[in-house]
């Protein structure tokens, strides 16, 4: 840092950091390792209902309402989320263990009005990719 009576002239060296986004920008013959592939919404919504309910079960939260004030999110939002564990076993593995391209929630969703596990299996067949 320099200084005189009417200028004050200040030096700073920005280093960008590595494997961040904001950083520089990576050239495709640098690379050494591919990103890793994308976990579809749909499996991390169901992974984070069973997650959620387990806690309910085991007494770490009183219920869901304060999963809700935790997580920032509405209680109406959280019960949509925890309403993917009213999916069959089947359905759950199939969005846990062999995610779909792109499918949206609203379509999975659907499926929980469906009471029936055999039926809801039935409908998650034609209509889910």
């Amino acid at each position: 840092m320099k200084s005189n009576d009417q200028t004050l002239q200040v030096e700073i060296t920005i280093v960008p950091a590595k494997d961040r986004r904001g950083g520089r920008r990576r050239n495709p013959a640098e690379a050494t390792e591919p990103d890793p592939p994308r976990i579809p919404r749909i499996t991390r919504l169901m992974a984070l209902a069973i997650k959620f309910q387990d806690m309910v079960d085991r007494g770490e939260v009183r219920d869901y309402a304060d999963l809700a004030r935790l997580g920032y999110v509405s209680r109406a939002r959280l019960t949509q989320i925890m309403n993917l564990t009213l999916l069959s076993p089947q359905i759950q593995e199939r969005l846990l263990c062999y995610p779909p391209g792109h499918l949206p929630e609203r379509d999975v969703r659907a499926l929980t009005r469906t009471v029936i596990w055999r039926d809801q299996w039935r409908i998650s067949i034609r209509t889910l990719p």
